[in-house]
């Protein structure tokens, strides 16, 4: 077999061409993927349960087959090639480990599946420890160590081999929130040491967007939009995206005109909302608008903007650095506003809040890229 040639700096990696699966010959888990990774990226697929990001990271691991479609890595395809063939370390959620090996003997067992034993299997058990933070834990077992370390030595196990490439399924799902937002840290810290690839299913926005250089949402098996984190916390494609990452206020109401990219919606109330038009949406459309808790304004700035409305403070929820108010337009329509504390008013209080058109997005309503729900 001859070899590949070698990749440009800015070629595919990994490549879904087409890929779609189906379990049962009907309702496809993921649809028409189209999907090109980098070399040492961290790439996280995000999306609710059932989305298909799961089912798309088992086809590149080869534990499930495309049903059309072909995966290439590095310029060859995958199609046929087993598991244990395609040189990549997979961490699950559950951590999968030996309950009867050591740490160390379970960290091993991909090297001697590899015929690597002795000394030198002993090295690179020991260097994979210590890049985790587990030296000197290698004869415990796993049952006497906490949910942490035992997601470290399963992390270890991944990459004692030098794979290509990292997958991780939920890797931190059943770990509490503290433990896990450390974990996060150490996991970018290894990956950015050792230049790895990794591609990490999440279902948690906040995770993906603290580890990813880009994200993948899904909905229904089909990607809504793929982009950095920033890109797509602050540059929603589609009203899904806009609702499932990160919290936002959703306002359903009718378009009146447009002007540009600017449009105008009456909402409850009949109240007029001015607004930045995603996508194709014109006078008479339904439509859904949306605006963050963090770019609703209370302060003195509000005279400035184009929408600015009375309101009722309902609620007031303190949360440490910041306190979440929850505020009735005169039409009924309910807000979440994120301030700094001290600035938020008591209970029933009335106040008026405003924010500008930039920060307001309008997205036809209930459309989801491919059709997926």
């Amino acid at each position: 077999m001859t070899q590949a040639e070698p990749l440009a700096p800015d070629a595919a990696f990994v490549a879904f061409a087409d890929v779609g699966k189906s379990y049962d010959g009907g309702r496809a888990a993921v649809c028409g993927l189209n999907l090109s990774v980098r070399k040492g990226e961290f790439l996280t697929l995000l999306g609710p349960s059932g989305s298909g990001k799961t089912t798309t990271l088992m086809m590149l691991a080869g534990f499930e087959a495309p049903t059309e479609g072909d995966i290439r890595m590095e310029g060859r395809s995958l199609r046929g090639r087993p598991p244990h063939k395609r040189n990549m370390g997979v961490v699950f959620q559950n951590y999968a480990l030996f309950p009867h090996m050591n740490v160390a003997q379970n960290v091993q067992f991909p090297l001697q599946v590899r015929g690597l034993r002795g000394d030198a299997a002993q090295a690179k058990v020991e260097a994979a420890l210590e890049l985790v933070d587990l030296g000197g834990l290698g004869g415990r077992r796993p049952d006497q160590l906490s949910g942490g370390q035992r997601q470290r030595v399963a992390l270890a196990r991944a990459l004692v081999f030098e794979p290509d490439l990292v997958l991780m399924d939920e890797p931190l799902g059943a770990l509490d929130r503290q433990l896990r937002e450390r974990l996060q840290v150490e996991i970018k810290r290894i990956q950015r040491r050792l230049g790895v690839t990794v591609i990490y299913v999440t279902h948690d926005q906040a995770e993906a967007l603290t580890l990813s250089d880009r994200i993948v949402v899904f909905a229904g098996g089909v990607v809504q939009q793929v982009g950095t984190p920033e890109a797509i916390y602050e540059r929603p494609e589609n009203a899904f995206v806009a609702g499932f990452v990160g919290e936002n206020n959703g306002l359903d109401g009718i378009v009146t005109a447009r002007d540009g990219a600017t449009c105008e919606v009456r909402i409850a109330g009949d109240l007029l909302v001015r607004a930045t038009a995603v996508g194709d949406i014109g006078p008479g459309d339904a439509v859904v608008t949306t605006i963050r808790p963090e770019h609703v304004e209370t302060g003195t700035e509000i005279g400035t903007l184009c929408n600015r409305f009375a309101a009722c403070v309902d609620d007031v929820a303190y949360h440490g650095d910041h306190s979440r108010l929850r505020a009735i337009l005169p039409g009924g329509a309910a807000l979440t506003i994120r301030t700094q504390n001290g600035s938020a008013p008591g209970g029933s209080d009335r106040l008026t809040i405003g924010w500008c058109a930039d920060r307001c997005l309008a997205f036809p309503a209930g459309r989801v890229n491919g059709g997926g729900a």
